[in-house]
Formats: C-alpha cells, structure tokens, sequence
C-alpha cells in the first residue's frame, strides 16, 4: 500500500522543517517547499494526498494557491497554518473548502485531526 503525500508549503525554513519531521514521524511521505510557485512546477503536485501551506507568504499566500489549484480542476484536501490568524481569513478560507485554518505555533492533536478529515475527504473522492 502506498504512503500518503503530504506536502508543506512554507517561506519560514524553520517551521518548513519541523513540520516536515512531525508529518514523518506520523507515518507520511514528505514533499517540503519553499514556495508556492516551487510547489506549482513540482512533479509531486499531482501525487499529493494533502498540502499544509502557510497562509502569509511572499507573492502567492496559501489561500491564493488554493484557490488556483481549485480553479486548475486539482483541488487538494488543503489545512492552512499562520501566525497571523484572523476571523475574516478563517471564515472565507474555510467557506471556500479549507479543510482547517491553524494558529502557529500548531497544536499536534489538533493538526491529527485535520489531516484525518483531510486525507478521508481524499479517499471520499
């Protein structure tokens, strides 16, 4: 059986490599990049079974590539994650298919449970 993909999406090199070791210290296959424009010209794009991106990063936001991958007919079961999390952002990212909106610094159990309901609404498909 296949490992599941998830990729991380993230401008902070830091928090890009600790949420890549937590993802495989839980048991997935990790694709980490830089950008979204690094994550939008990667071969992995079309193998991801979940994308983590942070919602502030320079040129394309989180919720932009979303949005984009959404418009390109290849949405992926998405959790944004953001230091600077605010109501209106929260709201528009979840009514438009976000799966979860998480405050950094992220609480593991709750990440758990969003990739649960992410990688089922992948499987739903």
């Amino acid at each position: 059986m296949r490992k599941l993909l998830v990729s991380v999406v993230e401008d902070d090199q830091f928090f890009r490599d600790s949420m890549g070791r937590l993802m495989k210290s839980m048991g997935y296959v990790v694709e980490s990049f830089p950008s979204a424009a690094d994550f939008l010209a990667s071969p992995r794009l079309s193998e991801t079974d979940c994308l983590i991106a942070d919602v502030h990063m320079p040129v394309m936001t989180g919720i932009e590539l979303y949005r984009q991958l959404v418009d390109a007919k290849h949405a992926i079961p998405t959790i944004l994650v953001t230091a600077y999390p605010n109501d209106a952002d929260r709201a528009s990212a979840l009514n438009d298919g976000i799966v979860c909106y998480l405050r950094k610094p992220v609480n593991e159990e709750h990440l758990k449970r969003c990739l649960r309901e992410a990688l089922g609404s992948r499987e739903n498909r």
